[in-house]
């Protein structure tokens, strides 16, 4: 079956409106769909219902665990939870102060760029990251590309490279599990040290996203295989975030089979 449970949009670091977003997976013939927006959940306020297409609520959490940045997805969690989104702005807190550190860093290697046009290149409260910052590199002339900002600036070792003093996956499990949601480890295949799903299934994580773009065959076998040995469900999404860098769109073809245990959870 055709869903996709990681997809951004605007309210973070995506270039696609909700609205725009939903239209796409429609397109595309998706029946099954989440926006999993980076430490916000501002793309479902005011989205109208979507008849004939199932919708999930998504969030990305992001955290950092002994020198791993590790993704928590959660799912199917009540929109109001008071206890998650107390989590995902101490989170946006710290992204914004984390630009602001990215910008410091690049004025100081002649960059001319300042939090303002950071800002200008994310919707009106939208958590900021690494790509903002990329953006404004591009538009000031700094950098040919995204991937040259990146490249050149943003990772470590470069001038506008900040590391993240987010909060931990398990703390992120459990807000939200203790909000009703379902929590599910994001793409696990870009994990440095991968013996750290045994920790977290042990702190309550309840699923691992198997089927992702980047995981070759023997990442999917490998991952199904540890979400058998620990009890995981196993879902999938195509993180997509812009036409330009997922040419593939939206959706991920998965058997029913595989996705109905998340599906059962999550419903």
């Amino acid at each position: 079956m055709l869903v996709d449970f990681h997809s951004h949009t605007s309210e973070s670091d995506g270039t696609l409106s909700p609205a725009e977003l939903v239209a796409a997976m429609r397109a595309r013939g998706v029946s099954i769909f989440s926006i999993s927006d980076h430490d916000t959940l501002g793309a479902y306020d005011g989205l109208p219902e979507t008849p004939g297409l199932r919708r999930v609520s998504g969030v990305e959490i992001n955290t950092n665990y002994r020198g791993n940045e590790v993704h928590i997805l959660g799912y199917g969690f009540p929109l109001g939870a008071s206890e998650l989104r107390s989590v995902l702005e101490a989170n946006r807190r710290e992204r914004n102060a984390r630009a602001r550190r990215m910008v410091a860093g690049l004025q100081a290697a002649g960059c001319a760029i300042d939090i303002d046009d950071v800002k200008a290149g994310a919707t009106d409260d939208a958590p900021l990251g690494r790509p903002h910052v990329a953006k404004a590199l591009v538009r000031g002339g700094f950098a040919r590309d995204i991937d040259a900002a990146f490249r050149n600036y943003l990772v470590p070792g470069k001038p506008g490279y900040a590391p993240f003093a987010h909060i931990t996956p398990q703390a992120a499990i459990a807000a939200i599990a203790g909000s009703g949601g379902v929590p599910v480890l994001a793409h696990p295949g870009r994990l440095k040290d991968v013996e750290i799903i045994d920790e977290l299934s042990a702190a309550g994580l309840a699923g691992l996203e198997v089927f992702y773009p980047t995981h070759q065959p023997g990442q999917v076998a490998q991952f199904r295989a540890t979400a058998e040995r620990l009890g995981l469900v196993m879902s999938g999404g195509s993180d997509f975030h812009d036409p330009r860098w997922n040419v593939r769109g939206v959706g991920m073809e998965i058997e029913r089979r595989d996705i109905e245990p998340f599906l059962e959870l999550v419903s």
